[in-house]
């Protein structure tokens, strides 16, 4: 059926020449103003609600100033300020975990929040993020941002046909585009990622070790710093642990945080640390701790007969748990073992005694295989980690990699992709006061790697551990951290 148009619907253009063709267009209806300015208050008061409800704080501290001013001027809206600005400093002095986690970390990661909105639209068009799609340009979406003193994390939304893949190739753009040192891609969920901005390194100066709590966590031991400045907390209880570094990239510093931090429940008689040192010198130095709370060993054949001796009690342990319990809570009858080895490489690959090497293998296999769920823990620390050094290094289920000689090495340690996960193990440096005890683990729980440093356990912290097991020993009250030596 033909549409009928009327003489309502439309109108024709004023033209003079008659031959013309006629134009047509449609009428103009002129709104009348008071309808204009319903409409434009309207807007106005959505845009007010929306910005209300986006940032509650904000408006109720303008609002609450504002009504101090219209009710008592100036000098009330002065002595307003100074009193909020007195409880906000002593918030922070008598309470900073609080203050860091209810004003101090919101108020950061809004403030970063609004820097990354202000620049996103512009970095992720230039570094290649955004494609163009039906003419026009699709950017991905920017989610939650929480900051700390040293690290930005925000979430993404990809873009439908968008890879993690893609954001990784882009990392050092991104890095640049908003001002960050460095920048890691994390895989979040389906379809976004996690993209970690670090700003400052915490990481640059000596950690200092932590002070020993009373009641030790063996799932959550500290024993130094984070990059984004929360605390490195080791799991030992229900794990493995492979600690892999070149010369002086700092392992012995790692070992002796563990022991120190384990030295309360070691005193308790819940802990006991099963010490080979093929070296003669790193754990040597604190022996006194080992042969009053476990056993030390340093001849190979010493070594082997403490494995062996550790496998027998470990499966006389689980014949005693078998039918009762599946899971290992630490008591005087039956401690938390921890066997510590230092430079397994010496006994697994390097020992000519080819019997004593089978031993070793065979010893550390039984402990790596069965040990978890009956309390027993291998620490095994090692300088070249090639398969053909040390074959079991895949029962390891917690891994940390420091300084390493080659960039094939990191994957070696860390597993595959590791490295392209920005575990840049080849680049720490190797001066001692700023790359010693640098690492990156990579847990069972989390495949992505982090980056972190060990609390630097002088000689004199050792020594100072030692004493008290060559004297009575008495509980040990560490209220402070023990003295580190003024030079690194």
């Amino acid at each position: 059926m033909r549409k009928v148009v009327t003489g309502d619907q439309v109108a024709q253009i004023y033209n003079r020449d008659p031959l013309a063709f006629p134009v047509w267009r449609a009428p103009v209806y002129r709104t009348p103003g008071w309808i204009i300015a319903i409409a434009q208050l309207c807007r106005f008061l959505y845009w007010l609600a929306r910005l209300i409800i986006r940032h509650p704080v904000v408006s109720l501290v303008l609002a609450v100033l504002g009504f101090t001013w219209s009710a008592t001027g100036w000098l009330g809206v002065t002595l307003l300020v100074v009193w909020s600005v007195l409880v906000l400093v002593g918030w922070r002095v008598l309470w900073p975990v609080s203050f860091a986690r209810r004003a101090a970390s919101p108020a950061r990661s809004r403030a970063r929040a609004w820097r990354y909105r202000r620049r996103w639209a512009s970095v992720m068009t230039i570094s290649g993020l955004a494609p163009w799609y039906q003419g026009r340009i699709i950017l991905p979406v920017l989610g939650k941002v929480s900051a700390t003193r040293y690290v930005d994390r925000v979430r993404v939304r990809l873009v439908s046909g968008q890879s993690p893949g893609d954001f990784a190739r882009r990392a050092e753009n991104l890095a640049h585009g908003f001002g960050a040192t460095l920048c890691r891609v994390r895989t979040s969920r389906s379809g976004a990622v996690l993209l970690e901005f670090v700003r400052r390194d915490a990481l640059a100066a000596i950690v200092r070790p932590a002070p020993m709590p009373a009641s030790p966590d063996l799932r959550a031991l500290e024993v130094g710093r984070r990059e984004d400045g929360l605390p490195w907390l080791v799991r030992l209880h229900g794990t493995h642990v492979l600690v892999a570094g070149a010369t002086g990239a700092g392992k012995a510093s790692l070992l002796w945080s563990l022991v120190r931090a384990m030295f309360p429940l070691m005193q308790q008689g819940l802990v006991r640390v099963l010490a080979a040192d093929p070296k003669l010198m790193e754990l040597a130095f604190g022996r006194a701790i080992f042969d009053r709370y476990g056993a030390y060993a340093a001849d190979p054949g010493a070594v082997v007969a403490m494995l062996e001796q550790a496998v027998a009690h470990m499966q006389a342990r689980a014949e005693t748990f078998a039918g009762y319990q599946r899971d290992h809570t630490p008591t005087v009858e039956h401690p938390f073992t921890v066997v510590l080895v230092d430079e397994v490489a010496f006994l697994t690959a390097y020992q000519p005694d080819r019997k004593l090497r089978e031993r070793v293998m065979n010893s550390l296999a039984t402990l790596t295989t069965q040990g978890r769920a009956v309390g027993y823990c291998v620490v095994a620390a090692l300088q070249d980690p090639r398969k053909d050094v040390l074959a079991i290094r895949n029962l390891f289920p917690d891994r940390i990699a420091m300084r390493l000689d080659e960039p094939e090495q990191v994957d070696m340690v860390l597993g595959d992709g590791a490295r392209d996960r920005g575990a840049a193990c080849e680049l720490i440096s190797a001066d001692p006061a700023t790359g010693a005890g640098v690492a990156f683990v990579r847990t069972e729980s989390d495949p992505d790697p982090v980056r972190v440093r060990a609390g630097w356990v002088a000689d004199h912290d050792i020594l100072t551990l030692a004493s008290y097991c060559r004297d009575d020993p008495e509980p040990l009250d560490d209220t402070a951290p023990l003295a580190i030596e003024a030079a690194a």
